[in-house]
């Protein structure tokens, strides 16, 4: 079994971005969508992305954002993936990807199976299924029904997030066989607040369930 990938999202301090790298996080995600109650301020941001340069990913969460916004903030913090978790289109999703050079992920709630069929118009890097909770995007705390991974025809790679903590995260692995799974309430203090042990348990539970 390939080991599963761990992507540490909503982080807002650069000491927590450092930590997640440290063990051995595949990327970290900044979030600059203003309805986010972990939204990343772009200096510190700009700290991350100097930071972790070349160390692990660096992702930019962006809900229904102008894509100059997107190109804008890119630039200025080094983002080498770029996560969509609004109502953008295919063609917008392309677009992002050619203006920026960066990767894309193309993310959805899952409210039932026709969220996962409908994943399947996007080709973009990956797909990324997440819980859903009215109101929020990302960060919900809530799982979907992970049974619903079975009807996917997709061979793209796939991130697993929404509701996931140490406890959790390796029947998430069993259940979805994920290129990643994406954490962020998870291993939180409170919002935006890492905290460091909850952290260290979540990678100790992905790297056991693959040893």
């Amino acid at each position: 079994m390939s080991a599963t990938r761990v992507k540490i999202c909503g982080v807002t301090r650069l000491g927590d971005a450092e930590l997640a790298a440290e063990l051995g996080a595949w990327s970290v995600g900044m979030v600059f969508y203003e309805g986010s109650r972990r939204r990343c301020s772009l200096a510190e941001a700009e700290a991350i992305g100097a930071a972790l340069h070349r160390r692990a990913e660096l992702a930019g969460v962006f809900v229904n954002a102008p894509l100059e916004e997107v190109a804008r903030i890119s630039e200025r913090v080094g983002l080498t993936l770029i996560q969509l978790h609004g109502e953008e289109g295919p063609a917008f999703c392309a677009e992002v990807a050619r203006r920026t050079g960066a990767r894309t992920i193309k993310a959805v709630s899952v409210k039932g199976l026709f969220s996962v069929h409908d994943l399947e118009r996007f080709h973009t890097d990956f797909h990324l299924l997440d819980g859903y909770a009215p109101g929020l995007r990302g960060g919900t705390g809530h799982r979907f029904d992970w049974s619903l991974v079975s009807a996917r025809r997709s061979t793209l790679p796939l991130i697993v997030s929404g509701g996931l903590d140490a406890d959790g995260v390796a029947a998430a692995i069993d259940a979805t066989s994920p290129y990643a799974v994406d954490v962020s309430s998870g291993v939180e203090s409170a919002p935006g607040v890492k905290d460091h042990e909850r952290m260290r348990a979540f990678f100790e539970a992905v790297e056991a369930r693959v040893a």
